[in-house]
């Protein structure tokens, strides 16, 4: 009886056992039963290592026995010749050549002004007037004085051709009448010197003094006058682009606060190199028909220093670096139809534009490079090209 009760206890101990492990994940998250929830885990645990385990065998096998699986898949591109302009990147700030403060040349009250800011004046035009002091009347009777010097010479002079009179008459007449007309001349400079005229055509930008203010020489500002026909960028170029930057080269000009961009090229390049900063100037024309360009504005300039014609440009990700410091990229050859061989080939690079740089040597026109996938190949290995691109 006692060996029936054993084997009644054993028996309802193992279906207990074996029904706790068929449960499900939920019934044993729902019996909040701690020890049964780690059993389950390790349970689990071992059961994941094992299928991870038989996965790796699988994939193993598969790639034994499928030779395709070991191909690794490439996009690729045709080097192309292309025209290459490189440009150097500076600033600078729109000048005028034309952009004058206007002084008195004559002391004394400013009487008239003549133009109002904003207007338009040709060269010469009588901008202001100054008071000239009496200048005028006394050049008024000079001019009686000289006439009467003139006559009186005129008449020895007839005189003097007839043989009649004395030298000493005809050479007294002709130097007074000489030094009234030197007097006369100097005093219309004084007289000139009392009306301020425009030095070039452009626009009255502003109207300093006022009429009515006591102005003189080298001190009073009267107008500024500008003349936006005329424009330019003057800017510092390093040294080392004295041979590249020279006149007749390309240059972009952007103008940020415009947002407007214009062609135009180097219209001077100085043959001076600072000492200070190794650079040198460079005058660039802008041409400035709608007047938005004005004085001092600030310009990012963009001046081309290389051309080649027959440039190779490649991207930049696609190259590597090998331990002593060459550059590479992988090529194809043995092509055929979508399959191709892998061949690494050292290059000499040159100046880049953006994300591309220009190949010197090592690569010929059409040779057809690895793009996608260059990180991942090995020189000789099989390759599948997926397909070709257009990379530039």
């Amino acid at each position: 009886m006692k060996t029936i009760y054993t084997l009644l206890f054993a028996t309802v101990l193992l279906s207990s056992c074996g029904s706790e492990s068929k449960k499900s994940v939920e019934d044993i998250l729902a019996s909040d039963d701690l020890e049964l929830m780690r059993k389950k885990k390790s349970e689990l645990d071992i059961t994941a290592q094992e299928i991870s385990a038989e996965l790796k065998l699988l994939e193993k096998k598969i790639k034994e026995l499928n030779p395709q699986a070991k191909v690794p898949l490439i996009t690729t591109f045709k080097a192309e010749e292309t025209n290459f302009n490189h440009f150097t990147e500076l600033q600078g700030s729109v000048s005028t050549k034309q952009n004058l403060v206007i002084h008195p040349e004559y002391s004394g009250i400013l009487t008239n002004v003549y133009v109002k800011e904003g207007q338009n004046v040709r060269k010469g035009q009588l901008l202001a007037k100054i008071d000239d002091g009496g200048l005028s009347q006394q050049l008024s009777q000079l001019k009686i004085q000289t006439e009467l010097a003139k006559t009186t010479f005129e008449r020895q002079d007839r005189l003097w051709k007839q043989k009649i009179g004395s030298e000493i008459q005809y050479l007294q007449a002709k130097a007074t009448y000489e030094a009234q007309l030197q007097a006369t001349n100097q005093l219309e400079q004084q007289v000139a010197k009392t009306q301020v005229k425009a030095p070039f055509s452009g626009t009255i930008d502003d109207v300093i003094t006022e009429q009515g203010s006591v102005v003189s020489p080298g001190q009073s500002q009267l107008f500024r006058i500008v003349n936006l026909d005329n424009m330019y960028i003057e800017t510092d170029v390093p040294e080392r682009y004295v041979t590249d930057i020279t006149k007749g080269k390309e240059v972009k000009v952007y103008f940020p606060v415009l947002g407007k961009e214009i062609d135009t090229k180097v219209r001077q390049a100085g043959n001076f190199i600072n000492p200070a900063n190794r650079t040198f100037k460079v005058e660039i024309g802008i041409p400035n028909t709608d007047k938005s360009i004005k004085p001092n504005l600030t310009a990012r300039l963009k001046i081309n220093d290389y051309s080649n014609p027959k440039a190779i440009l490649i991207p930049q990700s696609i190259i590597s670096e090998n331990a002593y410091s060459q550059q590479y990229v992988y090529t194809i050859t043995d092509k055929v139809e979508n399959k191709a061989k892998v061949k690494r080939v050292i290059i000499e690079t040159g100046k880049t534009q953006g994300d591309y740089i220009e190949v010197l040597s090592g690569i010929e026109n059409g040779e057809e490079i690895i793009n996608e996938g260059a990180r991942s190949v090995k020189e000789g290995q099989d390759v599948k090209i997926l397909v070709i691109d257009n990379a530039k």
